[in-house]
């Protein structure tokens, strides 16, 4: 089968290393054209928890001219449908897209190719670019998970779908879930609170945890989640192995103390990671809160929970990219009376 990773950055840039390092052909396939020339004439250069290079096809957007059986889909999550039908153009007649996007975005792109071609896969690590062809993987080498589902039966029976299994395997650990909103909202979860905390307060998901106040807003921001999926009757899956729910989920003030001193625990794995709604502002880029923290806010809305803590955490970030404000723990100011 051939293998397109469209929107290969920063994590993009990581998997396919990964990939070509064992041997597989797959193209690397991205808008930013000095990254592309870099992965041309240099290679993927990997750092951080891991570190290596490896030669790699990577093509630039305009010289895509081959179908694919079976495309990653890795771009942020901004105007899903217009690529998707682009992306169209480049698929064989069973061509399959598997989203690896944050939110929720397999439905957006269900509606364009079909329920039966469309996988969603949740990846449970990080990594940022430095620099052009070259990506820091900022989460544990033993933390690198995909949480891969398909939305219909038909669809897990196709030969596509054992094969992205092989493929991810390469990397990581893959864990196939028949309650894949499940886990969708999980790494909301993570994304919600911590990405958009890290966003806010320019900082890495660890800053967020040692300041008691942005800790105390992601347990907030947690919580309104829990809250939202219980009532929505939705099962929020575990985290590598630990129930999200059960450890910091709380009611009374005993509980709600031992979830705060979790936090730092469960993140420690990923304390390097940057924001990738964080470094696109950094480059002057439009990011993706919409598709994070905004969609709790919607599905707050819809099954009638409120998210003020979430609401707020847009609110800055849209102020921020309009250039109102930076990224600073100062930021924190504009949640007064938030923080009980």
């Amino acid at each position: 089968m051939k293998v397109a990773i469209y929107g290969a950055g920063s994590l993009g840039t990581v998997l396919g290393a990964y990939l070509a390092r064992s041997g597989e052909q797959v193209d690397l396939i991205n808008r930013n054209v000095a990254h592309v020339n870099a992965l041309k004439e240099k290679g993927a250069t990997i750092t951080g928890t891991v570190s290596f290079n490896v030669k790699v096809n990577a093509l630039s957007v305009d010289e895509m001219t081959d179908k694919y059986d079976i495309i990653f889909l890795m771009t942020k999550q901004l105007d899903n449908k217009n690529v998707v039908k682009k992306l169209q153009n480049y698929l064989t007649d069973d061509g399959v897209i598997c989203t690896m996007q944050n939110g929720l975005p397999e439905q957006a792109v269900a509606d364009v190719i079909g329920e039966n071609r469309t996988y969603g896969c949740a990846i449970g690590w990080g990594a940022q670019l430095t620099q052009p062809g070259v990506s820091e993987l900022t989460s544990s080498p033993d933390a690198l998970v995909f949480a891969l589902g398909a939305l219909t039966k038909e669809g897990q029976e196709k030969p596509h779908f054992n094969q992205i299994i092989r493929l991810l395997s390469i990397m990581g650990k893959v864990e196939c879930e028949p309650n894949f909103i499940g886990v969708r909202w999980s790494k909301l979860v993570v994304n919600s609170a911590f990405s958009g905390l890290s966003t806010v307060c320019g900082t890495d998901f660890g800053g967020v945890s040692d300041n008691k106040k942005s800790r105390r807003l992601a347990q907030k921001i947690i919580k309104e989640i829990i809250d939202c999926t219980a009532k929505g009757g939705i099962k929020i899956e575990p985290i590598q192995g630990k129930d999200v729910v059960k450890l910091l989920n709380y009611n009374g003030d005993f509980k709600k103390k031992l979830s705060f001193m979790i936090i730092p625990i469960a993140i420690k794995k990923h304390r390097k990671i940057r924001a990738s709604m964080l470094q696109d502002i950094e480059k002057g880029k439009p990011c993706e809160v919409d598709a994070i923290n905004g969609v709790v806010s919607e599905y707050g809305d819809k099954v009638g929970i409120d998210t003020p803590v979430n609401d707020k955490t847009v609110e800055i970030i849209k102020r921020i990219e309009k250039g109102e404000l930076k990224p600073s723990f100062d930021n924190l100011k504009y949640y007064e009376g938030l923080f009980n």
